[in-house]
């Protein structure tokens, strides 16, 4: 009898440096990929009612597995897809096809750590077992110099301890031939966005990137941004910019959904500095995947406290409110206060905002607003692109100051933000068209406008700022 593997893709959505898939080769004759949509993640709601999985990352996250599925069967083999609980429909697959290992990326946060622990046990009841790999972190958690529950809870002393000792392990290639499916195993028909009960939409035209999910575009994006625009040269410069689509590298969609290996960005990163330049900029892109390491251990060592409103510090926050008439106003831009809305707009209508706006909106949110960071932290997992939950709740975490950050008050000055960020207005005024004829010096200050131009302001549906926005002011 042949032995055979199943290999359940999560948030790992590629071939290449894919240990659960190189893992299954090793061991199996027959390797059997499969994917499951969970219904409770595609069409469920946070603890406060927001969508889980919103129509942004929706569409992206089906372009995702269908691309996996293309380029499986591209080696001859090809992507079992199914709709229901990942722990009942992959238990039963093992029984029937009676597979010996369901292979997966192990993750560690409670939602996704029911599933898997729920799958092993059904597995085990069967015989078969339940086999973990590991795919999301640019280092390997066992190259570490300490055990994850000694894990700095401060940045600066993570990178400190790992950035010139830690090895980054050179990514596995991509296999390009595996073993037929069984003959008779259906396929299984991919789902569209009406399954879920969303409609299909046009992408906005103002959105940085026309973003497509999938592993062949996100090796198609990380080829463009080192290789064709040479953007990464520059990346230390114009990493807090807000208009246009090389700014930045954008590469995180296709990280959190494991499209793209950070592994392999690593290793691209340092053959650009062997064949174009080694500069700040380049580290810089290094020090980002850092972050990402450093939240997903954070939420290894944390657990569920990254979720709660105390956070890890268990650091009581009374006067934040669960305050839904200023969190709507918030979550809708509409403020009164250009740079906030203008950022709030763009998630809104594209599902992606800059890492400089997600600073701002967030301190707006916590330290004007005073509103619980809880209700932010959800809203963005309803509506990013790119959300992962240790990097999400982490960096709220961070902003409402209960986190791994050793200050306190980390409060952003809007006013200073939006002038060195966006001085002529332009990213306002792209998104806040209402401000079109605002002149340059009055763009973030509203406030200052005469009589006249708050009249004509009013009239086109600007409202007037919820805080005063002169305490910004020098």
């Amino acid at each position: 009898m042949k032995r055979r593997a199943i290999v359940w893709f999560r948030q790992d959505l590629r071939l290449h440096d894919n240990e659960a898939l190189a893992t299954a080769l090793r061991m199996a004759d027959e390797v059997i990929p499969v994917y499951v949509f969970d219904d409770r993640t595609m069409c469920g709601q946070t603890h406060l009612g927001f969508p889980k999985t919103g129509k942004y990352r929706l569409r992206f996250m089906l372009e995702c597995v269908d691309n996996l599925r293309q380029n499986l069967c591209e080696t001859g083999s090809g992507l079992i897809v199914r709709t229901g609980k990942p722990e009942l429909v992959l238990a039963d697959l093992a029984q029937t096809l009676k597979a010996a290992w369901v292979l997966c990326n192990r993750e560690r946060t409670q939602e996704e750590v029911q599933v898997q622990d729920a799958l092993e046990q059904k597995l085990w009841s069967i015989g078969a077992e339940l086999m973990y790999s590991r795919g999301k972190m640019l280092y390997h958690t066992q190259d570490l110099p300490m055990p994850v529950q000694h894990t700095p809870d401060t940045f600066a002393q993570f990178r400190k301890e790992n950035e010139q000792i830690t090895p980054v392990r050179p990514p596995l290639p991509s296999p390009t031939a595996l073993p037929p499916l069984p003959a008779g195993l259906e396929a299984g028909v991919m789902p569209s966005m009406q399954d879920f009960g969303l409609e299909p939409f046009d992408t906005d035209p103002r959105i940085v990137l026309p973003f497509k999910g999938g592993e062949s575009e996100g090796l198609l994006r990380l080829r463009h941004y080192l290789w064709d625009s040479n953007a990464l040269a520059t990346y230390k410069d114009t990493r807090n910019g807000l208009i246009g689509s090389d700014y930045s590298s954008k590469f995180s969609p296709w990280l959190a959904a494991g499209c793209l290996s950070p592994k392999f960005i690593y290793h691209e990163i340092k053959r650009f500095e062997r064949e174009r330049v080694s500069n700040e900029s380049t580290y810089w892109l290094f020090f980002e995947l850092l972050w990402r390491d450093f939240f997903r251990l954070m939420g290894k060592k944390h657990g569920n406290r990254i979720f709660l409103k105390k956070g890890p510090q268990y650091k009581p926050l009374r006067h934040l409110k669960n305050n839904w008439e200023a969190f709507n106003i918030w979550a809708e831009g509409r403020t009164g206060i250009p740079f906030i809305d203008a950022n709030m707009r763009e998630l809104n209508a594209t599902g992606w905002m800059s890492n400089r706006g997600r600073q701002n909106v967030a301190s707006f949110l916590v330290k004007d607003l005073k509103v619980n960071w809880q209700m932010g932290a959800e809203y963005f997992e309803s509506l990013l692109l790119d959300y992962d939950p240790c990097s999400n709740w982490g960096n709220w975490n961070y902003v409402a100051g209960i986190g791994s950050d050793p200050r306190e008050d980390r409060y952003f000055n809007i006013l200073t933000q939006a002038r060195n960020y966006d001085p002529q207005g332009k990213y306002v005024r792209l998104w806040c068209p209402e401000l079109r004829e605002v002149p340059d010096e009055k763009i973030h200050r509203p406030d200052l406008l005469s009589a006249s131009e708050k009249q004509a302001l009013n009239m086109c549906g600007y409202p007037k700022p919820v805080v005063r926005i002169e305490k910004w002011a020098p």
